[in-house]
């Protein structure tokens, strides 16, 4: 088994990279959202329609996103399993102080977890190409 360097998995051209950043996933030069910033609480699930270097219309189909949802649920039960595992098995806090956690957990994550649930779930559907976006 060979050693599987990390930094290669993030390059331009793999589904970490346009994962981790929202980027078009089939050419990857630019943000499928109008703005990059998830913290703009009113702007985070505005995206583009399509993208101006390969014009691959994000919305695949009518009500596309809404399989994001499922994406996000499993997103969400991760997040709240870690941070029950963190508060009570590493920190030895009560059942009652790990459920909030959990829940400041869960919000303070929303627009993370949002994002990344349409961005893995449109990378399940596109794959990169290297020849989209050349004229």
């Amino acid at each position: 088994m060979g050693n599987i360097n990390f930094l290669q998995m993030l390059k331009k051209g793999s589904k970490l990279n346009s994962i981790l950043t929202g980027s078009c996933p089939k050419c990857q030069k630019e943000s499928m959202y109008l703005d990059k910033n998830p913290l703009h609480l009113t702007k985070v699930l505005k995206m583009n329609d399509h993208c101006s270097h390969c014009g691959l219309k994000y919305q695949i189909e009518p009500s596309f996103f809404y399989g994001a949802m499922y994406v996000s649920y499993g997103l969400n039960v991760a997040v709240g399993i870690a941070a029950f595992i963190v508060s009570f098995v590493f920190f030895g806090v009560t059942i009652e102080q790990s459920f909030l956690t959990i829940v400041i957990s869960l919000i303070v994550l929303f627009p993370f977890v949002l994002r990344l649930s349409r961005n893995l779930y449109i990378n399940m559907f596109v794959s990169y190409d290297p020849k989209a976006g050349h004229k």
